[in-house]
Formats: C-alpha cells, structure tokens, sequence
C-alpha cells in the first residue's frame, strides 16, 4: 500500500463527472459532519484505489506499485485531457 503523502507534496486537483444523485449523497454527508465534500471524496479514492488495483493490474505489477515503485506507464498515443495536459493511453 502506497504511504500517506509527504506535506511537501501538493495534492492535485482532478476533474470528474458523477451522478447527481451522488453527488447529493456526498454532500449531504459532509453536510451533516461539518466536512468539506473534497474530503470525502478523497477518503474514497483513496480507499478504493487498492480494490481497483487489485481487480485490474495482473500480480506482478501489482507487487512494484505496493512495493512504493509506481512504474512510469507505457505511451501507445498521446491525448489531451480535460486540462489539455498529456494523457497516455495504452
């Protein structure tokens, strides 16, 4: 399992579309617990990056990201994102 980020290395923002019917569930969540929707979107990223992980990269990849060497990936083409930054796609 990858470590907590270090305080010197900024968090980024990341652009995603999803349900409004979740997103008023994440809302009234923090809503009710006096906590940014941000956090707790980051809790489930974070929390379900591993499952993800575990379901689609094969074992021995797998093993170098746990292990804290994320290898760079592999460029077939390049694509603009949302943010017209690179994005490699397989």
């Amino acid at each position: 399992m990858l470590g907590r980020k270090k305080s010197a290395e900024k968090l980024k923002v990341v652009a995603v579309r999803i349900d409004p019917v979740i997103e008023r569930r994440v809302r009234f969540l923090a809503e009710a617990t006096g906590r940014k929707p941000s956090f707790f979107l980051q809790q489930l990223i974070e929390g379900g990056v591993s499952a993800l992980e575990e379901v689609w990269l094969p074992p021995d990849l797998l093993a170098q990201v746990r292990s804290g060497t994320v290898p760079e990936p592999t460029v077939s083409h390049v694509v603009p994102d949302l943010f017209d930054e690179t994005t490699f796609v397989e």
